[in-house]
């Protein structure tokens, strides 16, 4: 991999990791393009961390105060030697344990399925049938009512169901993000609390495959350290402004106009995949 195409990759990975069209999809359909035919998982992860770092900037203010009401609210529950789920008033810090329930099918389903990532992600025609798959979920969405439930009501349960989808979202082709939001309307949410968790939930989910893809980064990858570097910081820049631009457009309830162009894109990949 060059550095003019890690560059290209990281602007690929920074619009469609929030875009609702699958970044891991396409940064397998652009690295066939580019003739790349074996699996870089590495600098994959390299630039999933660069977006992980536009969600942290975009949030910080409410990540600081989600840390701020979950220590209280910790606090708060050792001294009355009870644990229990945090009320409506304590929105921050209901936040937090969701974050956490959220988290746990996401972090088994990708342990379980680390070793197979890589085949994963060189399918070109497994990408094609999961964007398919996504065109289909950000259909739907468009028959959702704009009204729903905001985070002091969402319960444990609809949190472990975001966490599963977002724990498939490994599948290149299948959007994190669109994946995600889209559950979240399913369940009842309101638009800004769908994606709103959506963000801060891939949070853990994308610091932690970047923890297990650690010696991918430091040894045993052909891919100098610079060029993931490039791509890292690229995926992050680009990343902030498509961050921005999906939170007002999932706030508008005009997420399911992606679909199409996921329809089109996965229906090319499985041809040619098959081919």
């Amino acid at each position: 991999m060059s550095f003019v195409e890690a560059i290209v990759l990281g602007v690929i990975q920074g619009l469609t990791e929030f875009l609702p069209v699958s970044s891991s999809g396409h940064l397998v359909i652009f690295q066939h393009l580019f003739g790349i035919t074996e699996p870089v998982l590495a600098f994959d992860i390299a630039v999933h961390v660069g977006t992980l770092m536009a969600v942290v900037v975009f949030f910080f203010r409410d990540l600081i105060a989600i840390v701020a009401g979950a220590l209280a609210f910790g606090a708060d529950s050792l001294r009355q030697r009870r644990l229990r789920m945090p009320t409506a008033e304590a929105p921050d810090a209901r936040m937090a344990v969701l974050i956490i329930v959220g988290s746990v099918p996401t972090g088994i389903i990708g342990i379980l399925f680390k070793d197979s990532a890589e085949t994963l992600f060189s399918s070109l025609a497994l990408v094609g049938v999961s964007l398919c798959v996504t065109s289909a979920l950000l259909w739907g969405t468009h028959r959702l009512k704009a009204t729903g439930i905001d985070i002091g009501t969402t319960g444990a349960g609809k949190a472990l169901v975001v966490g599963v989808v977002q724990g498939l979202a490994i599948i290149p082709g299948i959007s994190r993000s669109g994946s995600t939001i889209a559950a979240g309307l399913y369940l009842g949410l309101n638009r800004e609390t769908a994606a709103r968790f959506s963000f801060l939930l891939s949070i853990p989910a994308v610091a932690g495959a970047g923890l297990l893809g650690v010696l991918d980064l430091v040894g045993g990858n052909a891919i100098p350290l610079s060029v993931m570097a490039a791509g890292m910081v690229t995926s992050a820049v680009v990343g902030y402004g498509a961050l921005a631009l999906l939170v007002w457009i999932v706030k508008q309830g005009r997420m399911h106009l992606f679909a199409p162009y996921c329809l089109v894109a996965g229906l090319v990949s499985l041809y040619v995949g098959l081919m």
